[in-house]
């Protein structure tokens, strides 16, 4: 089993995914852009790789108007060499990389010029996962589209349009139930009719059920008969109903309980689970380190390394509390670990707790921080005291701090972006 997320990266620097203007999409901005960008993917794919994390979704911007006449670039040839490392990196980690195309890619739609442009886009995803020399395990998420009054020849027109793309396309193409229009009978009714695979989305599913009925286990189980040895392994999207949100949103991380009731009545436990949720990485690794066959206390001590000053912020009780429970090296208290995380960020961060993280962040650079330094720091922080500027400010000077003087510990704590 792989469990991934989708397109950022929480906590890593240098992952930001930059977009152009229209009028500014000159040959040399394109190209310097997405440059920018493919960096910034090869980041995520280091990080990935690090953690472990063998299933991750590319954000379809990485690549300005890649669709578009606008940009009318060999972007393939033109950056052949950072696709090609990259893809390297995602084989040899055996990583499984998908995109999906956003709510204007509509191949069902009764305008032409909408599913024209529908095509070129399926094709440019096509040639981002052919430039990486990913195999056709890597697919592209479609959702079927519009109902337009009439949604059984709303069916047959996203099937016949399907036949106007690329073989290529053909073969990454996957359909996914939606939470308004198309359930996931009907997704599976069509999946089957084109002979390509169903992702079941149990979200989706609670919000927009089939008359039928029938739990998740039913539907995952029917949806994986469309998946075929080329397809690679059955995949899903797993995600949770945000309180007090409308039906369908995501929560900003996901509970750890409720996740693990879903997963333990897996029949198939090699199943790929892709993460929808606001917190993305590290919603992954929390389900990771609860899922692992190998419990050791060290992923727990690695985890505890990225929060640590993100929680004391919020609640030194709970900073103390976590400390205790680390302790015992021959325990795994996943659950335990995660819930106190959960319940710190729930907590809006105090002034004071504030100031103290922030003091024991400042304490790696202050032996040998210049006096500029320490004059900037101590401004930094009077002025959060009188309120004339925020926290962001302060922390801002801490991070290049430990940018300039190299603290690798401090440069993957959380506390500079939670």
């Amino acid at each position: 089993m792989s469990i991934g997320y989708a397109c950022l990266n929480i906590g890593t620097s240098n992952t930001n995914i930059r977009s152009v203007m229209q009028r500014n999409a000159t040959p040399e901005k394109l190209t310097e852009v997405t440059a920018h960008n493919l960096a910034a993917l090869e980041r995520m794919i280091d990080y990935n790789r690090k953690n472990d994390i063998r299933l991750y979704r590319i954000s379809s911007d990485l690549i300005p108007f890649g669709s578009s006449p606008i940009n009318a670039l060999d972007w393939p040839e033109i950056h052949k060499a950072a696709f090609e490392r990259i893809g390297a990196k995602i084989r040899k980690s055996g990583m499984r990389v998908s995109l999906h195309p956003g709510q204007y890619t509509v191949l069902n739609s009764p305008t032409q010029d909408v599913v024209e442009r529908a095509v070129e886009d399926l094709v440019y995803h096509d040639q981002i996962l052919t430039a990486l020399g990913t195999d056709t395990t890597n697919k592209i998420v479609l959702h079927v589209g519009g109902i337009y009054g009439d949604k059984e020849a709303a069916l047959d027109r996203f099937a016949e349009n399907f036949q106007r793309l690329p073989e290529s396309v053909k073969n990454r193409v996957i359909i996914e139930n939606d939470d308004r229009l198309y359930n996931i009978e009907d997704v599976l009714k069509l999946a089957n009719q084109l002979q390509i695979p169903a992702v079941y989305d149990n979200l989706h599913h609670a919000v927009n059920p089939p008359p039928t009925g029938k739990d998740d286990h039913y539907w995952i189980a029917d949806a994986k008969k469309t998946w075929k040895g080329a397809d690679g392994k059955q995949k899903i999207h797993y995600s949770q109903q945000a309180l007090g949100k409308r039906p369908g949103a995501h929560t900003d991380t996901i509970d750890l309980e409720t996740f693990l009731q879903f997963h333990n009545h897996l029949e198939d436990s090699t199943i790929d689970i892709m993460l929808e949720v606001k917190d993305k990485n590290l919603s992954a690794i929390k389900c990771q380190n609860a899922t692992t066959i190998a419990p050791k206390p060290t992923r727990l001590e690695k985890e505890w390394g990225r929060y640590k000053y993100a929680i004391l912020e919020r609640s030194p009780t709970i900073y103390q509390a976590i400390r205790t429970l680390l302790k015992d090296k021959e325990a795994y208290p996943v659950l335990e670990f995660y819930r106190l995380i959960d319940t710190a960020f729930a907590a809006e961060i105090r002034p004071g707790y504030a100031e103290n993280a922030a003091a024991h962040v400042w304490g790696y650079f202050k032996r040998q921080a210049t006096e500029a330094e320490r004059r900037k720091y101590e401004k930094d922080l009077a002025n959060y005291r009188s309120k004339t500027n925020t926290i962001a400010t302060l922390k801002r000077q801490l991070f290049k701090l430990a940018e300039k003087y190299e603290s690798d510990y401090l440069l993957q704590s959380l506390y500079f972006y939670l």
